[in-house]
């Protein structure tokens, strides 16, 4: 099988690494220094499960280049997702599965303007990791797994097929019998990076002062609130599930987001919190808490996308 890893930064290093390790056709999409970087050496993932290191691995910086390809996973930020759809259009052959590995819940729904619905699966990963130096991929938290699941009624044996292929490379992986409902309760997650980056705080700093504890369950209840008025099926213990998830976090570890804003690159924020904020508004739901740090960080936001003189 082809595999295309697009985005090659800590989640489409770290799967994609262990996809070429197990011997799988693996082009990775890079660029700068991390490309030439893994071009000559390869990639080293540093991991809290243990530390492993692929070479004569194959990357590029153009999509096209790679070719058609079996299985297409998307690693790049999410609000790239509208800017690469058009040339993933060339990797495509008729039994294509395209796999958006995004944060948010608009990747699916965004690829189907240019790319035929039913090459399409739902997905989604958890696992805390980073770019720590062009060519090393670090994994510092939360046990990696990849979970998805079909959009539309297709054959289920390309499930299976996928979760054997993830299985062979030691990736543990989850087929979701409703993959809307997995999006939203890792959305509600996802969304406490926002509050992260206006507090200046790492996960352990902000769930062991009371005020921004309750600030952040009042985050994630209006998320919640919002689901039921759009029709997903969260559980109503979700909240809680979710605060002691995040309370099993390292202490010193913080989001991609979080670290974007603080380093003054752009963000998805507009696909965070800024989702719910237009969620909200779209469907009659107060949302004051992710209005105050999407409102926050807009302007941070703006001007990390002004070309810079």
């Amino acid at each position: 099988m082809k595999i295309a890893i697009i985005g090659t930064g800590g989640v489409g290093g770290y799967f994609g690494a262990k996809l070429a390790q197990a011997g799988f056709d693996v082009t990775f999409l890079a660029r700068g220094e991390h490309l030439k970087a893994i071009q000559k050496n390869g990639l080293h993932v540093k991991s809290i499960l243990g530390d492993f290191h692929t070479d004569h691995l194959t990357a590029t910086d153009s999509i096209p280049k790679i070719g058609k390809s079996d299985l297409i996973i998307l690693c790049v930020k999410a609000w790239q997702i509208k800017e690469i759809s058009t040339d993933l259009k060339s990797l495509i052959h008729d039994d294509s599965m395209v796999l958006p590995l995004q944060n948010g819940i608009l990747a699916s729904e965004e690829l189907k303007e240019a790319i035929d619905e039913k090459h399409i699966l739902g997905g989604l990963c958890r696992i805390i990791s980073k770019i720590e130096a062009p060519g090393t991929i670090n994994h510092f938290g939360v046990d990696p797994i990849i979970v998805f699941g079909e959009l539309i009624d297709t054959d289920a044996k390309r499930s299976q097929e996928l979760k054997a292929l993830f299985a062979k490379a030691g990736i543990r992986s989850e087929i979701s019998k409703d993959i809307a409902s997995d999006l939203w309760g890792k959305f509600l997650a996802i969304c406490v990076s926002g509050l992260l980056a206006v507090t200046k705080t790492t996960y352990g700093e902000i769930m062991e002062i009371k005020e921004t504890r309750q600030m952040m369950s009042d985050l994630l209840t209006e998320i919640y609130v919002l689901s039921q008025k759009v029709g997903v099926h969260l559980k109503s213990d979700i909240v809680d599930k979710t605060m002691a998830f995040i309370d099993s976090f390292p202490y010193e570890t913080t989001s991609s987001l979080t670290r974007d804003v603080w380093q003054g690159r752009p963000s998805e924020i507009e696909y965070q919190n800024g989702t719910v904020v237009k969620f909200g508004e779209k469907y009659g739901v107060d949302t004051p808490i992710n209005k105050f740090v999407y409102n926050c960080i807009l302007p941070m936001e703006i001007k990390a996308r002004k070309p810079r003189s």
